[in-house]
């Protein structure tokens, strides 16, 4: 129900509910079968570079300016973490939305990929949730199509998201800009080691 609000909210046919924007971006961009290198703007948010970098891409700065969302090019997923108002949805992207309590939806924590991709949707909702089909008891899967991961979202935070949604104006504005952003571009985050353990011996 939170997810169909969401979408008629947003103008997008489907919404897909998962743990966190962070890993809305990561799924996103798992399901492009992303390779390569991603760019983004210097001034965001330190979790988006992370994301990208689990993804298993590398990152790219540039100076740009932005307001409310921005691409994370050359892909097709959007970072809307600061934008959420009626008609927001970006047409042919998965628009990657955050429910945490500094935004418009305080759930607390949270996110949301916004397609219009059957597909799509039906991927992210197998793999949010370690690959199980929700239309069948978990005793009656035989099998499996996909190697999920546990990103997905309550049933507490989204009957929350839900009440949230009735209080919600139509329109709203950005809650930031590339302004109120740290830029991240001097940390070097291409040098990296995701491989590297560290362990603490006692």
């Amino acid at each position: 129900m939170f997810e169909k609000t969401v979408a008629e909210y947003a103008g997008s046919k489907y919404a897909v509910a998962v743990s966190t924007c962070t890993d809305a971006l990561f799924l996103s961009l798992k399901y492009l079968n992303a390779t390569g290198s991603v760019t983004l703007p210097a001034r965001t948010y330190v979790s988006v570079p992370g994301s990208v970098l689990h993804a298993g891409l590398n990152v790219k700065f540039e100076d740009k300016k932005w307001e409310g969302h921005y691409k994370l090019d050359p892909f097709n997923v959007v970072d809307g973490a600061v934008r959420f108002t009626s008609g927001m949805y970006v047409p042919d992207s998965l628009h990657c939305l955050s429910f945490h309590r500094r935004k418009h939806l305080p759930i607390g924590k949270g996110g949301m990929i916004l397609t219009d991709s059957a597909e799509a949707a039906r991927w992210l909702k197998l793999v949010r949730y370690n690959g199980r089909n929700m239309d069948v008891y978990y005793d009656d899967q035989t099998e499996f199509e996909v190697v999920g991961w546990n990103m997905y979202m309550t049933p507490e935070q989204g009957a929350k998201g839900l009440e949230l949604m009735e209080k919600l104006p139509k329109h709203n504005n950005d809650l930031a800009d590339d302004t109120g952003y740290i830029d991240l571009s001097p940390m070097m985050f291409d040098k990296i080691d995701l491989t590297k353990e560290r362990r603490n011996d006692v």
